[in-house]
């Protein structure tokens, strides 16, 4: 819950600046994930956690109140898909593990999309996300079958720990990025830069099962994403290319006809 609750309170901080700024977010590391946050769920003492909600819950409500209302459905649904994604990561059995966390990767894919549908209205991104709710919740189908029969192990196995270590790890790497992405005041660009690294992050975990997997319906679960995913993420990168393209041509004409504006007002000499 910790760990959710900074989620918040980072996507908020990032909207703040850039409010203040007025610039497009960098895609420049974020530091709001220490090295330390990247093993599974554990237990922290009773009074850890009574002192991390009374110094955050305050905060909360004050810290949401600054946000727009694409980036409060944004940090919400990113905050539901961390914690589910943390619960699978901390499992025995690489192939629950994979289920589990896969499972809250792609309901968040899904409330990402439907946020777009909600608030965007670029053709292309609209569709996509129509495209990612379909594609997506009839994985997710397939993921809750089989999960229903098939729980995860009582004790880790050998490549536990590697495996959960190499979740971890993909999850410290694109947080950031995500979080930043959502933050883009354009809704259009939130939903596509936000997007982006969360399909480069279920390419991740993806490759992670088919290195430490062993059952043959989630190993091809897993080729398929991959092989579906890049190229949605191809084609978000192109669409990303070709709006930053529209933008500086459309900056750089309004800057030349000011120009233009300003000399013919001049006097001649």
């Amino acid at each position: 819950m910790f760990a959710s609750r900074r989620w918040i309170l980072l996507a908020t901080s990032i909207s703040t600046v850039l409010g203040l700024s007025a610039c497009q977010p960098t895609t420049e590391d974020n530091e709001a994930s220490s090295g330390e946050t990247v093993t599974p769920p554990i237990t922290d003492s009773q009074n850890e956690n009574e002192v991390n909600e009374d110094l955050i819950k305050d905060e909360d409500v004050a810290d949401e109140s600054q946000m727009t209302d694409v980036l409060r459905d944004y940090t919400r649904s990113m905050t539901r898909m961390h914690d589910e994604m943390m619960i699978g990561m901390g499992y025995n059995d690489p192939d629950t593990a994979f289920a589990k966390a896969m499972l809250g990767h792609h309901r968040g894919a899904v409330e990402m999309a439907k946020i777009q549908l909600k608030y965007g209205t670029d053709e292309e991104m609209r569709q996509l996300a129509q495209e990612i709710i379909t594609a997506q919740q009839a994985e997710i189908d397939i993921l809750n079958k089989w999960l229903a029969s098939h729980p995860d192990t009582a004790k880790p196995k050998p490549n536990t720990e590697a495996m959960q270590q190499s979740y971890a790890r993909s999850m410290d790497v694109l947080n950031g990025e995500m979080v930043l992405g959502i933050a883009d005041p354009v809704p259009d660009m939130a939903f596509a830069r936000g997007m982006l690294p969360h399909h480069i992050g279920a390419v991740e975990m993806a490759k992670i099962q088919m290195k430490y997997g062993t059952d043959e319906e989630m190993r091809q679960l897993a080729q398929d994403i991959i092989d579906s995913q890049q190229i949605e993420i191809a084609r978000m990168q192109q669409w990303i290319a070709d709006a930053n393209t529209d933008k500086n041509t459309k900056e750089t004409q309004g800057t030349n006809q000011a120009d233009n504006h300003q000399q013919s007002e001049q006097p001649a000499s």
